[in-house]
């Protein structure tokens, strides 16, 4: 007995170096560190800015391979606050990286930890898995991880999200706050209730100034809460953009901002949001709007951010908003 508690105890001091601190318990354990690849090793190529934008579902293979050269094939920190080190396996798999490491946050003070944030300032590349947006907004919201996301975005190195990993980076957001996740029905009956939760002053992204993301777009019918996010989002007269990516899509932005699809699907892309039809809305109610402009981004297509223009879309569409429902409708000529 007294043997298999001292193992037990030896085996809770290994866990709490790797990750970074000795916790007095598993439950206090404020993250867990994995890392795979030679941390030390010197980043191969040249480092450039982007942006990769991946609605969920299957990874890309050529998305990412785009994002490890504007990484310079170097160091990628993964951060994530649910699950383990799958991402940077797959990471590390598809090859063309010196190293992944990944962070598991499980509370707001990892996001002082020194060693979480010396490699968040070393990386050449980071990526933000997808997971629940709102532990993210209580674990990173005003904090130095934030600061250096910004930062690492402000010096030209790339970022890259996927699912809540996406749905966190726009100007504004949808925070699933009170730990549910909105459906188009539920956003559009009340766009401006109190499970609509937008967040802002979490990110401060240039290309993305004046957007509002979503994921898994096509896939889970999120049209609607979009149009709830924008609308919500827009309620102080500002107005945004609305980006949803579909799961078998990535939406790659170059530094100019000038952004392009790679697809798992031959039907999977991104859709574009005008939300100049979505401002100055009744707040009581479900959502009545007479006309809303959606643009479709194919392999095909190039949407320029922030400004939301498109070069040869897959679609125009215009939409009618009337007591909660979404219906197309004919483009105003």
């Amino acid at each position: 007995m007294r043997q298999s508690m001292i193992l037990r105890a030896l085996l809770l001091i290994v866990a709490g170096l790797g990750a970074g601190f000795l916790p007095a318990s598993a439950k206090e354990q404020p993250f867990t560190h994995y890392q795979i690849g030679a941390l030390s090793a010197p980043t191969p190529g040249p480092v450039s800015g982007g942006l990769l934008l991946m609605g969920g579902g299957d990874r890309n293979n050529d998305s990412m391979k785009w994002f490890f050269a504007k990484a310079g094939h170097g160091h990628i920190v993964v951060l994530r606050a649910s699950q383990g080190p799958e991402i940077g396996e797959e990471f590390f798999k598809i090859g063309g990286v010196a190293s992944v490491e990944t962070f598991v946050f499980f509370n707001r003070s990892a996001a002082t930890n020194h060693k979480i944030l010396a490699s968040l300032k070393k990386a050449d590349g980071i990526f933000i898995a997808g997971g629940d947006q709102s532990r993210y907004v209580r674990f990173w919201k005003g904090t130095p991880v934030a600061a250096i996301l910004d930062a690492h975005v402000a010096a030209g190195k790339p970022l890259g999200g996927t699912s809540a990993g996406l749905a966190m980076l726009g100007e504004r957001l949808y925070g699933a706050m009170d730990n549910g996740s909105i459906t188009s029905p539920e956003a559009l009956a009340a766009p401006f209730g109190p499970a609509n939760t937008i967040e802002r002053d979490f990110l401060h992204l240039s290309l993305l100034k004046g957007v509002v993301t979503d994921t898994h777009f096509k896939e889970r019918d999120r049209l609607g809460r979009l149009f709830a996010f924008l609308t919500k989002a827009q309620a102080d007269g500002a107005t945004m953009l609305g980006l949803g990516v579909d799961e078998s899509a990535a939406l790659a932005v170059e530094p100019d901002g000038s952004g392009r699809i790679y697809a798992t699907a031959a039907d999977g892309g991104a859709w574009l949001v005008d939300g100049a039809g979505l401002r100055n809305l009744n707040p009581r109610g479900p959502l009545t709007a007479p006309q809303i402009r959606v643009t479709g981004i194919g392999e095909g297509s190039i949407v320029h951010l922030p400004d939301g223009t498109v070069e040869n879309p897959t679609f125009v569409h215009s939409y009618a908003a009337a007591d909660g429902k979404i219906s197309q409708i004919p483009p105003l000529q």
